[in-house]
């Protein structure tokens, strides 16, 4: 009788697993290859089990180059940031707003406020606002402020508010004042560190061109398109940090959480709904059982 029980329950878990709808994930960065960097790998792995995933970049990416600029350059971004997507196998999306002048204005809070109820979003993922560069604080305080606002009808009101909060999410970073990253989740992104690699790869103006040059290195580069791509997976292949490790190990167990070379961290902002630990599974179905 005992085996019959728990095998009632666990056809029952499981059908109601099967019932629960795919998930819908939106992720913002502030130029339009933000969000591959910080959450490409799992955009993959999402999209792979079904969830319907999307890319949006606050600004068109137009001053992030040292020879090009303007209306050309905001034409190759979004022409990379489309075959990033297609890589990937989600949506991306680039907002005409100019890079490197940014403001979390009522004007742009709207724009995001309109692409989460668009993408009735469950999940929604963004930098926190402290970073270096003002455009990734200012999404993050966009981000910020569209958690609450997103269920208010009255605000923005041309697009129909969802009914219940998102779930809202940061990116890892290594940013200590006034606090540091806490890695509730962390993600083991190995079967698809190539996808990764990929998605970046898209990026020719920044990763090869832009960021090298900043960095001061742009004779590092290699010419063949195969050998620089090996060097960028080897250039962007950062160890782990001892946090994100400890919750690898939280989540997918010692020896599993141990052996992870590639991850993607995340912090549950205090502002959206606050999942318990099963909410953070289904929102998370690679995570170890």
């Amino acid at each position: 009788m005992h085996s019959l029980v728990l095998l009632f329950l666990f056809s029952a878990a499981m059908i109601a697993e099967a019932q629960t709808p795919p998930l819908r994930i939106i992720a913002f960065g502030a130029h339009p290859d933000d969000c591959d960097i910080r959450a490409s790998g799992t955009a993959v792995l999402w999209a792979k089990m079904g969830y319907a995933v999307k890319f949006v970049a606050v600004t068109n990416g137009d001053a992030g180059h040292q020879t090009m600029h303007g209306v050309e350059l905001a034409k190759r971004r979004l022409a990379e940031a489309r075959e990033s997507a297609h890589r990937l196998g989600i949506e991306y999306e680039v907002l005409n707003n100019h890079d490197g002048q940014l403001l979390p204005s009522l004007e742009v809070r709207l724009q995001v406020i309109r692409q989460i109820r668009k993408w009735k979003a469950d999940v929604v993922i963004g930098p926190r606002p402290n970073d270096y560069h003002p455009d990734h604080r200012y999404t993050g305080v966009l981000m910020q402020d569209a958690a609450y606002m997103v269920v208010v009808p009255n605000v923005a009101p041309d697009t129909p508010a969802l009914r219940k909060n998102p779930v809202f999410l940061y990116y890892q970073d290594n940013f200590q004042r006034p606090n540091p990253f806490r890695p509730d989740v962390a993600v083991d992104i190995d079967e698809v560190w190539d996808k990764k690699v990929d998605a970046l790869d898209s990026h020719v103006s920044q990763f090869y061109e832009w960021l090298p040059w900043v960095d001061g290195k742009l004779a590092d580069v290699p010419k063949d398109p195969a050998a620089r791509k090996t060097w960028l997976s080897t250039t962007w292949n950062r160890p782990i940090a001892p946090d994100v490790r400890e919750a690898l190990v939280k989540w997918y167990g010692t020896a599993k959480g141990n052996e992870a070379q590639h991850a993607e961290a995340f912090e549950v902002c205090e502002y959206g709904a606050q999942p318990n630990a099963d909410r953070l599974r289904q929102i998370f179905p690679m995570l170890g059982r």
